[in-house]
This record gives structure tokens, sequence and C-alpha cells, in this order.
């Protein structure tokens, strides 16, 4: 899942010399989110390649593999305190582990663009959380943004065939049209566990740094999932998966635990924190855009109108506010 709300401290990736110009900046922000939304889709077909368990498990130990000198402790990174370590354990166990088992299983039971639209739901999602557990006020706009993601997940429920995969993925076996009410589902309870995940993260980033809070989730969901990876991975036959679906896990792995976060932290020391949660629109535009021209899914009339209230949802939520200043911490579950 990057999909990081990760503040960037001093030292981490770039020195305020370097860092990267408001245009650059704006640019990583949108291509972070874009990744998000992509490998969000692009997981359906890998969902449908590998049992949904292992697939987890391998794309957790792929990512440990790529940055096991992230999990070093820097000199001046304060010990871990028994409070920090279950908050990190929950980081991964809610935003990482849970996250990750409820989006593939959910993707792979409905549309791409019906896992968007609903994905389009978690700036709300996360004011809610902040409301509850950070006590911070929700404004008439962002209740307008609550109100907007279930107008547009309650359209998605009602849109005939929702679910239902294009003519053009006959190659993969279509969920039977009955389980697409509990594919919707599970990516909804995917964007609570994102919710929580942000929350969390928020009192994360003032304890850690952000490359080591993302190799230790990391870690953590690769410990989770191996007693599920391994059983699974004894059963099955890794000689019948096609070449392409591994250089899509290898990407998937890398994006979700490590290109969108860099990109995110990167586009943040440039742009006001506040602001750049309006990029988070970019999720479930990217999302849709891969099912329909990637994975050959259809868009219908009701779609269509459920995905554009979802984004107008996503717009009132995440449009920097008049009196928000430009150090405030980012909100964003992403």
């Amino acid at each position: 899942m990057i999909r990081t709300p990760f503040v960037v401290h001093a030292g981490s990736l770039l020195s305020p010399a370097h860092a990267p110009s408001r245009i650059t900046a704006c640019a990583c922000l949108a291509l972070s989110m874009s990744l998000v939304g992509s490998y969000v889709a692009l997981s359906k077909p890998l969902a449908a390649a590998f049992p949904v368990l292992l697939l987890a498990w391998l794309r957790f130990g792929i990512a440990a593999l790529a940055m096991p000198h992230w999990l070093r402790k820097p000199a001046d990174e304060p010990p871990m305190t028994r409070r920090t370590r279950g908050l990190v354990f929950l980081e991964s166990f809610l935003g990482n582990f849970l996250f990750s088992i409820c989006m593939l299983f959910g993707v792979s039971l409905t549309s791409a663009v019906s896992a968007g639209v609903i994905m389009a739901s978690i700036p709300a999602m996360v004011a809610i959380a902040s409301a509850v557990f950070l006590r911070e006020r929700i404004t008439p706009r962002v209740a307008a943004a609550i109100a907007c993601a279930a107008g547009g997940i309650g359209l998605l429920a009602l849109a005939p065939g929702a679910g239902a995969h294009g003519a053009s993925a006959a190659t993969e076996p279509a969920p039977p049209s009955s389980l697409a009410w509990l594919g919707n589902l599970l990516v909804f309870g995917a964007v609570i566990c994102e919710a929580a995940y942000a929350v969390i993260g928020k009192s994360l980033t003032g304890k850690l740094g952000p490359r080591r809070i993302c190799a230790l989730i990391n870690l953590w969901g690769f410990v989770l999932s191996t007693p599920f990876g391994v059983w699974f991975a004894l059963r099955f036959d890794f000689g019948s998966v096609h070449a392409g679906h591994w250089a899509l896990l290898v990407a998937y792995a890398m994006a979700a635990s490590i290109w969108t976060v860099w990109l995110w932290m990167t586009g943040l020391r440039s742009v006001p924190a506040s602001q750049a949660g309006v990029f988070t629109v970019m999720l479930p535009v990217s999302a849709a855009l891969v099912g329909v021209l990637v994975l050959g899914e259809s868009l219908g009339t009701m779609q269509t109108g459920a995905f554009g209230l979802a984004l107008l949802g996503v717009v009132l939520a995440t449009w920097p506010g008049r009196r928000r200043g430009p150090n405030e911490p980012a909100r964003t579950a992403l």
C-alpha cells in the first residue's frame, strides 16, 4: 500500500538546499498517487495468477530484499519505547498487512473501476478517523465530502453489472456477480484500514524517520504473512506463472512499498502539506483509467456518475483551507 502519510524530516532524502522546484514537487505528488491507483488496478491480474495470501507474502518479501539498509537505526534517533513499538505493529497490521489482504481479495471480486470509486472515499474516512481519535473538527465542507463519498458508493451499488469484468478480460475467470458486493465491501474495508494507517502514522512520524518506518512496517507485514505464504507456496505451481506476471509482481512490490513513499516525501519538500492532499484525486482517476484502458473494463452511466460524485468528495475533503500553515503535517492516508 503506498500510499503513506509520512512527514519529511531533516536529512531524510533531500537537504533543504536540494529541495525540488514547485513544478517538480507537484509532479512527484501526482505521480505518487497515480502509482497507488495504478497498482490497485493492476493487482487484479496478479490476484488471478497467485493466491491472495501468497501474493501478499511475495510482495512484502521482495520489498524487504530491496531496502535492508533502511532498517538501520540512525545515530540521532532515540530508542523506541514500548508504545512506539506497539504503534509500529498496528501501523503494519492495519495499514499494510490487513489493507493488502482486503484490497487484493476485493479487487479479485469486483472491477478496478468500482475499486477506484470506493477508494475515493479515503480522504473522507481519514477526516472521520481524525475527528474520533485526534479530536479534529469536521467542517461543513468535509461533511459534504463524506456525503459525496457515501453517495458515490451508493450509486455504485445500484449500478447494473457493477463489479463485472470487461469483454476483453475473457482470459480471466469472471467472479460470480453475486460476489461483487463482497468485493466492494472488502475494498471499503481497505479504505478503513488506510484511514487507521493515516492516524497512527501521524504519531509515528514524530518518533521515527520515514525510511525506517517504511522498512519496519514492511518487515512486520512479511512476518505476519509468512505462515500463510509458506503454506500456499508449498502447494503452488510457480512454473504456471507467466514471465509477465513475475515482472508485474516486482513492479507492484516496489511501487507499493518504496516508490510511492519516496515520491510523496520528495514532493512535500516544496509543497505545503495542506495543498498536497489535493493530489489524492489521482488515485481513483488512475485506478479507473487503468481498469478501462488496460484491463478492458467498461464505465457505465451510473458508474460515471458515482465516479464524478466520489471525485467531488475528494476535492472537497482535500482542498487547502485558508488558515492552514505550510508546516502542518500531512493528513492524507496515501
